[in-house]
């Protein structure tokens, strides 16, 4: 993704239209068109908080350590809520279903031999929404359930000939890249959607100022004699009207 850290307020994103080709006839006059100026803008206003508290006896007969590990587990734990949100935004996304693999109409059942379909479908989705050059640049990604990307893993180990063989020598993890897209794993996704398009174009904005930052309160939280750890992020996930048909909601049974 293409991921802004700051402490601004919103996320930005301004374009131009783009003039028409005109055919030209020597010795005519053309004609200018009027550029239209447009900034999309989004506001980073999704907040998540985790807040524990340790009581006094346990934090001293368990030392500095315990209030360094819960620190490290909710920094681990808010990362995670990170991915998990941008995966819940599916519907900010461009429908891919069976339909879009040649079949019928509805969510795609992932299987050993239609797998590669859902790769090169894709691809040719965004080629045709005009992507190719975005595409040259970044790159494809798909993010698979762990279930599917089995699927894939078997479907490279029974074809081609040095990918098979390094498939059963080595295994397949994530972030491999196969077939011109890098396939990633997740057990994140949103029950029912894969996440799929070109890299670096989906936006997500992370407030500075509350990311990473943990809060110790030392005076009794909430009347509880102990120590209070809380952090919290403040982030935003956008998919621009431009870049929208380029990102897709991978339906799947």
């Amino acid at each position: 993704m293409k991921v802004d850290i700051s402490d601004k307020r919103e996320l930005h994103n301004p374009h131009r239209t783009d003039a028409s080709i005109q055919t030209l006839t020597r010795y005519t006059a053309y004609t200018s068109a009027a550029v239209a100026q447009t900034d999309e803008t989004v506001v980073i206003d999704a907040s998540f908080l985790i807040s524990e508290v340790i009581d006094r006896a346990d934090l001293a007969q368990s030392g500095y350590v315990s209030q360094m590990e819960s620190a490290d587990h909710m920094g681990v734990m808010l990362n995670e809520k990170i991915e998990s949100y941008i995966y819940a935004q599916h519907a900010q996304f461009t429908d891919f279903d069976n339909a879009a693999i040649g079949g019928s109409a509805g969510n795609i059942d992932i299987s050993e031999t239609n797998v590669d379909e859902v790769i090169t479908g894709m691809l040719r989705e965004i080629h045709e929404a005009k992507g190719s050059s975005l595409l040259e640049r970044n790159g494809a990604f798909i993010v698979w359930r762990p279930a599917d990307f089995e699927k894939l893993t078997r479907f490279m180990m029974a074809n081609g000939f040095s990918t098979a063989d390094n498939a059963l020598k080595n295994g397949v993890k994530g972030g491999i890249d196969y077939m011109g897209v890098t396939h990633y794993q997740s057990n994140l996704l949103t029950a029912g959607h894969l996440f799929g398009g070109v890299k670096k174009v989906a936006h997500l904005g992370i407030l500075r100022a509350t990311y990473g930052q943990i809060v110790v309160d030392e005076k009794d939280p909430g009347l509880v004699s102990g120590v209070g750890i809380t952090s919290r992020i403040d982030i935003k996930v956008k998919a621009w009207a431009k870049t929208a048909p380029v990102l897709f909601d991978i339906l799947v049974a």
